[in-house]
């Protein structure tokens, strides 16, 4: 043993003792990994085991060593870890993780960087359940069936969805997996994720730019175009594709197909060969051609054309531009070659991989770095020297001192240099590098990249000049074009903004942004702005602007973020577009729904005007007279007799029938909100004015506002409705400024108004002003032609809600249908009808005769008192009474409604504002109220 000790590597020596004396002193076996000095002075690993032989009472008689030669193996290992450890480097430079998937049992691998993409803890063992869980929840189906599928088919999938990270933020992910069978048939999957979260937020950029495109084809003499392969029929021409071809835009796509007789007929063999050819090579496709337009003018166009695959790899469509390249066609001509091999290089990183041996010194390329630095594997380039001999004299100190530095610290490298060539050409070069440790933290190799930025460089001052000429070109367009910093601070704003502010630029700049806004909106951006900017995601909002001359304009404005490479946001730009019109009408339609609605609210007492009397047949002439004039009217008839119809049969006969049609029962509102329901109010006008409300006159506006009871309007009302009529104005409640009225008054009432003129509840200049074409609606004692019509119409249309049929109505009922007064007019007989349905289940219709005996016939209303001029309180009083002694009853002759002379809908109204509980006043027979 003291002969093998000096043998032993002097690093394992301690560990190789260890073990010796424990085994000694135990006299248990051991085995230990170590290094052994070889005869030619090479140290090579040996597994080595010991074994003890022990004598029959126990005691240790001998000890046996085997020495197995691993060297080999442990240097595979060691590779294996450094393979390993570039793995890891290249998915984290690329975001890409890999993992594989066992079907059958469920387990899962994730590689560091996939638990990275997904932000998982790498203690956590993965899951498909844990991966699911971070899919965004519009996605989780379409993945979740993928899963279904690829499992049950076991086919390969490729998949784009999205995650949605704990801190709302969203990734898209690209997944690609490949199906494999174990040697036991198992399923397995195995396969990669990439986080492309920043190609797509580049394709939205993208897809924002589009709506410059317009304007730049048409700048550019450029048409864009998409035809389908199947069928070779285009979808999308546009319109500066027209302009080219001598086609106008109303020609549509079928103009497509006309092109083919444009192109001159030595071309055409040409420009057929070349389509045919990409189809086949499912490749881009670039000519030049002569087309011949209706006057036989020639013009030179140039198109260019790339194939759209399928996912099965098949050519589905192809999409491209064609640019009339007449004027300077030979100067074109080169300038196209230039940009052709522009595309090409944009289609190449121009990026080459270098790898540099820390302990040796030698560096290993590329062939794209020989490429850039211009030479050749056959030159002494693995010598770092080289490379740094290249440099460019005022880079040849700094740039090798950040090399230095990095491989001292063991830190990334990054720096922006210049290479000067062996023929004096200078390049701009952009590196990378990464330091790559061993286990104990040793500096085993530096790997990294090196890219000719020479073209980025030279488009930097292109994009400076490009910025400069798209200031020039924003100035031009209607829209308002602003420009802010990161946090939202004003830099630029295009001239349609300026004019429209009457500002110049600088006073923009120093204006409080918040004074060119509505104080409403104002408000609103000031608190919710901030935090849309800090953000850094697009945003829309609609906002009123400040004209010059102090009116305001809604805009719709959209931010949008601009980002360096780096991902950080440098500018905000916002594009706002004039929207006043759009809002003034969707304003109107907003107002004509809110009358329409509370329209369908009200069920009117019938559908149509039913009837042959001559009675009738006069009303209906004189509305047929009226309708098509904007002349007031005034409707006076008995309750229930159907005046709120004649006034819809005026509306709807009159140029204003395709708008709103605004019914207001005036005895049904309390005095203190009449003039707020029908003129509207501001915010603050009294208590509970918590915002701004329309009136009904304003939802009215350009149609009909029909006045139901206009008799019961308060008298200061009755002031206001008098300078509509005469002047078209009126004010809201607590408002200043007058509004300009274009609405059609019709109003209606069963009480005589010439009678309340004397008395002092009705002003008789109003009375004139309202009765300019006045309509008397006869009660239905004076048109019993029209009973047995409407008694059928009403059969008819309750029956069929009932579910029931009659073949026939009784004579008798008839008869006594016919003779009956009808005190409740046409509402009344409604109502019989309606009830007689519900009992009556003979073949025949019949009418119990004890509905109508005991009802008297009531030929004119009673006073009403004068409800409507009382305080609440007082009007509240009044109508208890009568309920009271009505026992409860609101309708009928009988009713409460008939004791007060007033309507029974208006009275249900009174109830109804008033809070009143007319259950609580029911008795079995009011009789008994009626001592």
């Amino acid at each position: 043993m003291r002969d093998w000790h000096p043998l032993v590597h002097p690093n394992d020596l301690e560990l190789v003792n260890t073990l010796w004396m424990r085994s000694v002193e135990t006299g248990d076996a051991f085995e230990v990994e170590h290094r052994i000095l070889r005869a030619d002075g090479v140290y090579r690993w040996f597994d080595v085991r010991g074994l003890p032989l022990r004598e029959t009472d126990g005691r240790i008689a001998r000890w046996y060593l085997l020495f197995a030669d691993v060297d080999e193996r442990r240097r595979a290992e060691e590779k294996l870890r450094r393979s390993e450890a570039y793995l890891f480097e290249a998915q984290k430079l690329s975001h890409t993780g890999s993992f594989g998937w066992d079907v059958s049992s469920g387990e899962i691998y994730w590689s560091p960087e996939t638990f990275r993409i997904f932000e998982y803890d790498r203690t956590i063992k993965p899951t498909l359940a844990l991966a699911l869980l971070r899919v965004h929840p519009d996605d989780r189906e379409l993945v979740q069936q993928i899963i279904d599928r690829v499992s049950s088919e076991r086919d390969d999938f490729d998949v784009e969805y999205r995650l949605l990270m704990t801190n709302g933020s969203v990734k898209h992910l690209h997944v690609v997996a490949r199906a494999l069978e174990t040697s036991s048939g198992s399923l397995e999957f195995v396969g990669a994720v990439t986080d492309v979260t920043e190609a797509k937020e580049a394709q939205q950029a993208l897809r924002q730019s589009e709506s410059y495109l317009a304007d730049a084809q048409r700048l550019t003499h450029t048409g864009s175009w998409a035809w389908q392969v199947a069928g070779g029929h285009a979808v999308h021409l546009s319109e500066e594709w027209y302009r080219i071809y001598g086609f106008e835009p109303e020609e549509g796509l079928a103009a497509w197909e006309k092109r083919l007789l444009r192109i001159h007929p030595e071309d055409q063999a040409k420009w057929q060969e070349a389509t045919r050819r990409a189809i086949r090579a499912k490749s881009d496709y670039e000519m030049e051609a002569r087309i011949l337009l209706r006057d036989d003018t020639v013009r030179y166009i140039h198109t260019v054309g790339h194939p759209v695959l399928s996912a099965s790899g098949d050519v589905v469509q192809f999409m491209g531009s064609t640019m009339d390249i007449s004027a300077g066609r030979h100067a074109e001509n080169n300038l196209r070659r230039s940009e052709e091999r522009l595309l090409e290089a944009q289609g190449l990183s121009h990026t080459g991989s270098w790898q540099l041996d820390v302990a040796s010194g030698v560096v290993i390329v590329s062939p794209e770095i020989h490429r850039i630095f211009g030479s050749s594997p056959d030159e002494a380039a693995s010598d770092p020297e080289f490379w740094f001999n290249r440099l460019h004299p005022e880079d040849r100190k700094r740039v090798p001192e950040l090399f230095e530095k990095s491989l001292i610290q063991k830190l990334d490298y990054r720096a922006d240099y210049r290479i000067v060539l062996p023929d004096g050409t200078v390049k701009h070069l952009h590196s990378i590098g990464h330091p790559i440790l061993d286990e104990s933290g040793d500096f085993v190799e530096f790997i990294g990249t090196t890219a000719d930025v020479t073209e980025a460089r030279q488009a930097e001052e292109k994009i400076r000049q490009s910025e400069k000429e798209l200031r020039q070109l924003l100035d031009l367009t209607p829209l308002h074009i602003t420009e802010f910093g990161p946090g939202g601070s004003p830099l630029y704003n295009n001239r349609a903004a300026l004019d429209y502010h009457g500002l110049t630029l600088a006073q923009w700049r120093g204006a409080d942004l918040h004074t060119l806004l509505h104080a409403q909106d104002a408000d609103r951006v000031q608190s919710e702005g901030p935090g849309k900017f800090l953000s850094g995601t697009p945003f829309e909002m609609e906002v009123r602007l400040k004209r010059k001359d102090g009116q305001y304009h809604w805009f719709f404005v959209r931010f949008n973020p601009i980002r360096d490479e780096q991902g950080r946001l440098i500018r905000w730009y916002a594009a706002a577009t004039d929207i006043e019109d759009r809002k003034q009408v969707e304003q109107r339609l907003q107002n004509e729904n809110v009358a329409l609605r509370e329209e369908i609210d009200r069920a009117s007492m019938f559908e149509e005007i039913v009837g042959i009397s001559p009675a009738l047949h006069a009303v209906l002439s004189r509305v047929s007279k009226v309708a098509p004039t904007d002349s007031t009217v005034l409707i006076t008839g008995e309750t229930g007799t159907g005046k709120e119809l004649i006034a819809r049969a005026v509306h709807k006969r009159s140029q204003r029938s395709v708008r709103a049609f605004v019914s207001v029962n005036c005895a049904a509102i309390p005095r203190d909100l009449i003039a707020s329901e029908l003129f509207g109010h501001e915010k603050g006008a009294f208590t509970g004015a918590t915002q701004r409300r329309l009136g009904r006159f304003e939802l009215a506006e350009g149609g009909t506002i029909f006045l139901d009871e206009v008799g019961e309007l308060p008298a200061e009302t009755q002031i206001a409705l008098l300078r509509v009529l005469q002047e078209h104005e009126f004010e809201r409640v607590g408002g200043t400024g007058s509004i300009r009225t274009n609405v059609r008054v019709i109003a209606a009432t069963n009480r005589d108004l010439e009678a309340a003129i004397p008395a002092g509840v009705f002003r008789s200049d109003l009375f004139y002003r309202l009765n300019v074409f006045p309509i008397e609606v006869p009660p239905l004692r004076e048109r019993r032609e029209d009973i047995p019509v409407l008694v059928e119409y009403f059969i008819d249309r309750y029956a069929r809600k009932a579910g029931k049929s009659f073949e026939a109505v009784s004579k008798k009922s008839l008869d006594l249908l016919r003779s009956y007064p009808w005190p409740g007019n046409i509402r009344e007989l409604q109502n019989v009808v309606e009830r007689s349905v519900i009992v009556c289940d003979a073949e025949n219709f019949s009418v119990d005769e004890s509905w109508l005996s005991r009802q008297p016939h009531v030929t004119t209303p009673k006073s009403d008192l004068g409800l409507s001029r009382k305080p609440a309180a007082k009007e509240k009083e009044i109508i208890e009474a009568a309920l009271r002694e009505c026992g409860g009853r609101v309708s009928g002759p009988l009713g409460a409604a008939a004791k007060l002379g007033i309507p029974g809908s208006t009275l249900e109204s009174k109830i109804k504002s008033l809070k009143i509980n007319k259950h609580r006043f029911k008795t079995a027979d009011p009789s008994v109220n009626r001592v």
